[in-house]
């Protein structure tokens, strides 16, 4: 009705507002739940762990540790 007389300008500017908060709102949620450090730090504590629990020996954890360093 009246927004070709500028009336409801205050209105869509604030709904340009909301929009951009909820763009950035799922960009850091998707930043945040997809970005969790490379994958070998995760596989160098998958290693310790498992050198932890003696299910590896120790040679098998120096061989499979200098391995995975490499790919770094």
């Amino acid at each position: 009705m009246y927004h070709c007389d500028g009336h409801f300008f205050g209105m869509h500017f604030l709904w340009w507002i909301v929009w951009l908060f909820v763009l950035i709102g799922i960009f850091w949620f998707l930043y945040k739940t997809s970005f969790r450090g490379p994958q070998k730090e995760d596989s160098l504590q998958i290693l310790k762990k498992r050198f932890a629990n003696g299910k590896i020996s120790k040679e098998e954890y120096e061989e499979s540790k200098k391995i995975l360093e490499e790919d770094l």
